[in-house]
């Protein structure tokens, strides 16, 4: 059985022929419901000898902690590689100094975002029935059917419009923040400001700060253009903002004005976040009418498909490919490629599917198979309770 998407018939026919009148990222968020999602990634660099320089101009004393905003009062303009950044704002930008130098005065170190967006100790195998399990559930379900009879008529336009199915939008706005209900309350200013100067010593560190600092350059840039305070931005702990968990750069990107009210805002307008999903998955490859993945079985003597597994997100091989490398596949559509992928269950079996290039689609919005097919699945479980 593949995890097929209808098109949505519940609605008059008229609708799914609409056209958009306007133009996410997501994600953008770096885990499932928690951070930006895919995100283009920075060109710049960060050099050995400004970690060092951060770690020397950072204040020695104890930092006061803010309760309201979980942060610590420093000052951040008193960091040379925070300085150094202010200079490009000014000189690429056109901002002003001051400006600068008065927001970051009142930026506040975020210690929360450093532990949340640690690693995950690798102590015990992956899951993928408890990941499933936290997102597939009845509040999400319910949740989920609620959105769908609100926004339909949004919802059948985004489809006609960029191809993505109904099922598909519903199911990342659920797995993202429960349709609208947790969009994240930390200040992104404070979030995307820690991570861009002080990432966690991790092998990626140095090119996780440029791209904290990519989009900590569009923080300034989105609050500019939009004519809002950038302190009132508020979203994930690695900053990622509004009903769809866009970071800065993807809003910049890739958010449209669904709702054709002249300006773009995933924070307060679903509909906006409804487009803005449909767009992003269109860009990212998704292909019109096609599945998300079937489920496969391998053999357990004739394990070249072992090879096949984390070959990137990129549906590669084609059937005969696959059946050659040990791999027992149903009936598929013809001229398709095909990856597989494992999905872990603890110390039980693991699942083998074979994705297609929309459930790699999927995984630019989030860089995880688990997340990739619980997108799926929520959608597949709102649609069947919504018909029920």
């Amino acid at each position: 059985m593949s995890i097929t998407l209808p098109r949505l018939t519940s609605l008059p026919s008229a609708l799914l022929l609409c056209t958009l009148c306007a133009l996410p990222p997501a994600l953008h968020a770096e885990t499932a419901g928690q951070a930006g999602k895919t995100q283009p990634k920075s060109t710049k660099t960060a050099k050995g000898k400004d970690k060092k320089a951060d770690k020397k101009a950072k204040p020695q004393a104890k930092k006061k902690v803010a309760p309201e905003d979980q942060g610590e009062f420093v000052n951040f303009n008193e960091w040379k590689e925070v300085a150094r950044f202010i200079d490009e704002m000014v000189e690429r930008n056109g901002f002003n100094r001051a400006d600068l130098n008065t927001l970051f005065a009142q930026t506040r170190y975020l210690d929360t975002a450093i532990q949340l967006i640690k690693p995950a100790p690798s102590t015990k195998p992956k899951n993928w029935a408890a990941y499933r399990a936290r997102f597939i559930d009845p509040v999400r379900i319910n949740a989920g059917v609620e959105f769908w009879n609100t926004y339909g008529v949004a919802l059948a336009r985004a489809e006609a419009q960029y191809g993505v199915p109904v099922e598909i939008i519903v199911g990342i706005i659920g797995v993202e923040t429960v349709y609208g209900r947790n969009t994240g309350s930390f200040r992104v200013m404070d979030a995307i400001t820690t991570l861009a100067f002080d990432y966690p010593n991790t092998p990626t560190r140095e090119a996780r700060m440029a791209f904290f600092r990519g989009e900590l350059e569009n923080t300034l840039l989105l609050a500019r253009d939009a004519g809002i305070d950038p302190l009132s931005l508020r979203g994930s702990y690695a900053g990622a903002i509004g009903w769809a968990q866009f970071m800065p750069g993807s809003i910049r990107e890739y958010a449209v004005d669904f709702d054709g009210d002249g300006k773009i805002d995933l924070r307060n307008s679903p509909v906006d976040a409804i487009g803005s999903v449909a767009h992003y998955l269109s860009v990212h490859g998704w292909q019109r009418g096609e599945p998300v993945a079937f489920p496969a079985t391998v053999s357990a003597d004739n394990r070249q498909w072992e090879g096949m597994l984390n070959q990137g997100l990129e549906a590669k091989y084609t059937q005969d490919q696959l059946q050659a490398a040990g791999v027992s596949t149903p009936a598929l559509p013809a001229g398709m490629r095909f990856g597989l992928v494992d999905l872990q269950i603890g110390t039980n079996p693991t699942e083998y599917w074979l994705a297609t290039n929309n459930f790699y689609a999927i995984t630019h919005y989030n860089r995880s198979y688990f997340y990739a097919m619980s997108v799926a699945e929520l959608g597949r479980a709102v649609a069947a309770a919504r018909n029920r």
